[in-house]
């Protein structure tokens, strides 16, 4: 089985989820470098083993990063979220200092929006058709 469709188990559940995340930068500013990045990823690494979920994937450019997560049922997508822009946009900006000079007001690396959209697993219409034929009692 593929690590995507690695089916984990909890202490009253079995599950396979995943959540696409993207993070952009505050003023879409181009502030990223390879450097950046890598150190970005160990960092988020960290963030999501904290949680129990595993960073399936991780990349980025100049001015945002996409993020492929694995996640149990029992962490709240926003909790995670919250932790994963504090605690880089916290640390890399102690760490590199010329990314302090792009946000000296703002005092914050990342907008305060973000994307996440869940993947993987069967197209909605197939799930549907499933649930529809399901043999209902009468």
């Amino acid at each position: 089985m593929s690590e995507m469709q690695k089916i984990r188990t909890g202490r009253h559940c079995t599950f396979v989820m995943h959540v696409h995340l993207v993070f952009v930068t505050k003023f879409r500013h181009k502030v990223f470098t390879d450097v950046h990045l890598t150190r970005m990823e160990e960092i988020m690494r960290s963030v999501c083993a904290d949680f129990e979920c595993t960073l399936v994937e991780f990349n980025g450019e100049n001015n945002h990063v996409h993020l492929l997560v694995n996640f149990p049922p029992k962490v709240a997508v926003t909790k995670l979220v919250n932790s994963l822009k504090g605690v880089s946009s916290r640390r890399l900006r102690m760490e590199f200092p010329d990314l302090v000079r792009h946000y000296w007001r703002a005092n914050k690396l990342w907008s305060g929006s973000y994307f996440a959209g869940t993947v993987g697993g069967a197209p909605l219409a197939v799930v549907r058709q499933y649930i529809e034929q399901q043999n209902r009692p009468v």
